[in-house]
This record gives structure tokens, C-alpha cells and sequence, in this order.
């Protein structure tokens, strides 16, 4: 159905779309955890530079939508009441200030991580702002986004730190909390819409929380405690325990992605209309 009283899923954003949400939300968390490495003394060169291009990405994939690309500058024309006007003016800011942070310019990685928070949040606002579907203007999703978009930096990360050896046990910690809110809020925010969007979105929702709860936060709990717990005795060298961490990044990381693009493009049922009286001729309503 692509018009009528009952809920219809809309079909403008597409798997493009959520490449945007997914590679943008990865790239931007792995800038805020590169920073959280620098902080503590590590190398994040790679994690900078990674964080950058799936930013690049995401909006390339935006870019790839749109029906006339070359028209793609007519997002700045709006800032004052767009998100999307808001996330491409954060976003030629970010990008500039990632590969400056990894190429050592000092100072510049804090500017990186807060222009990645700022986009990770312009994100959540771009679907907070999408009235017409309801899964996506429940305030609750504001939240849940970001976390979603730094659980997946932090996956990232631990997928790329058995190359640089730049993860340590505090970071670990973070993203255990990390994943352990984000649980949290998919709860919160799955009790706020269970009555408020159609049945098929419903569905939707669940079979990809099924694997954000089993494969993305459960076995990577599991993985991220046998990691601190070998780094703690040093019953192995610190490689294999960055490897077991890294097995847990992948599972936090994919299903993280899984959950956007189910959420963009098999829960965005739209409202529908509903008429509660109809007009009969010569009968006042």
C-alpha cells in the first residue's frame, strides 16, 4: 500500500539513507574514542583517520540519494530550522579537524571529539524531526541514537585496537557501560511506541533487538570481562586479550548497525490519516 487511512512504510529513504545514520554514527564514535585513547596516552592515529572517512562515507551515501545531486549545497541554506542543514555545516568542520587530530596537530583532537558528539547528535535530531513516522519523532530515540552511534565507535575501536594496541582496561569499562545504557534506553524507548506505531514496525524493532541484545550486548559483556580479567592477571599476552576485546567490538559495532537499518528502512511505517466522521449531506456533525 502506498496511500490509505492504514499505516504505510515509506519508501524515499532507503538502504542510502541508513548508510548515512550507520556510517556517520560509527565514524563520529570512533572520533570520540580515538580522543579517549589520546587522553589516556595512546596512538589513534588509524582510529582518527578511519572516523573520518566512514563520516565521508555516510555522507557520500546521502549524497548518492538525493534525486539531484548536484544540487547537494542547497542543505546550508537552512540552518536556523534544519538538522540536516545543522549536520552538513558540523560535518565540514568535523571532517578537517579528524584528519588534522591524526595527523598529530596538538590540541585539535578535542575539537575533533566535540564536533563528533554535536554530529552524532544533529543525527538523532534528523529523526526526531521526521513527524510523520512514528518511530522516529518519539523523543526517547534522541538518546538511544547517540549511545547507538558511541557503542559502535566503541566496537570500532576495539576491532581496530589489536593493530595499534591502543585500547587499555579504562576503555574497556567505558564500553561495557556503553552498551549496558544502551540496553537500557532501547527499553525505555521499545515501552514508549509499543502502542504508538504499527504492528509490521513493531516486528521490525524486535527481531533486530533480539540480536542487540544476545549478539551486541550480552556476548561482548562476556568478552569485554574475560579481556580485563586477562589483562588484570596477565595470564596471557596483552594481543590475545585485545583479540578476545575485538571479537566483543564486532558484535557491538554490527548489531548497532543492524538496529539503524532496520529502523530507517523496515520500521518507518507512516501515520496514515484517519477520518473519525464523515460528512453526509443535510446531516449537521
Amino acid at each position: 500500500m502506498s496511500f490509505g487511512p492504514k499505516p504505510w512504510q515509506q519508501t524515499v529513504w532507503d538502504w542510502r539513507a541508513a548508510g548515512n545514520f550507520i556510517g556517520g554514527g560509527a565514524g563520529s564514535g570512533l572520533i570520540v574514542f580515538a580522543a579517549l585513547s589520546h587522553i589516556l596516552g595512546g596512538n589513534a592515529i588509524l582510529q582518527f583517520t578511519c572516523g573520518s572517512a566512514l563520516v565521508a562515507f555516510g555522507l557520500l551515501c546521502v549524497w548518492l540519494e538525493i534525486g539531484r545531486p548536484m544540487r547537494a549545497l542547497h542543505v546550508f541554506f537552512h540552518p536556523q530550522r534544519s538538522w540536516m542543514s545543522r549536520e552538513a555545516f558540523v560535518a565540514t568542520l568535523l571532517l578537517p579537524s579528524g584528519i588534522a587530530a591524526a595527523a598529530g596537530i596538538r590540541g585539535v583532537w578535542a575539537v575533533a571529539a566535540l564536533l563528533a558528539l554535536a554530529y552524532m547528535y544533529c543525527q538523532a535530531r534528523i529523526l526526531k524531526a521526521s513527524k510523520g513516522i512514528p518511530a522516529w519523532r518519539e523523543p526517547r530515540l534522541v538518546p538511544l541514537i547517540v549511545v547507538t552511534a558511541l557503542s559502535e565507535g566503541a566496537g570500532l575501536f576495539l576491532l581496530s585496537s589489536p593493530l595499534s594496541g591502543s585500547a587499555s582496561a579504562a576503555l574497556l569499562i567505558v564500553t561495557g557501560v556503553l552498551l549496558i545504557v544502551r540496553w537500557v534506553l532501547w527499553r525505555v524507548y521499545r515501552r514508549q511506541i509499543s502502542r504508538r506505531i504499527a504492528l509490521p514496525a513493531l516486528n521490525a524493532l524486535d527481531a533486530a533487538a533480539r540480536w542487540l541484545q544476545w549478539l551486541g550486548t550480552l556476548a561482548p559483556l562476556l568478552l569485554l570481562a574475560l579481556s580485563l580479567t586477562l589483562l588484570a592477571s596477565a595470564a596471557m599476552p596483552p594481543p590475545v586479550a585485545l583479540a578476545v576485546a575485538a571479537l566483543g567490538g564486532v558484535g557491538a559495532l554490527l548489531t548497532g548497525a543492524w538496529f539503524k537499518f532496520s529502523l530507517i528502512t523496515r520500521a518507518a511505517f507512516n501515520q496514515g490519516f484517519a477520518i473519525s466522521q464523515l460528512p453526509v449531506r443535510g446531516v449537521r456533525p
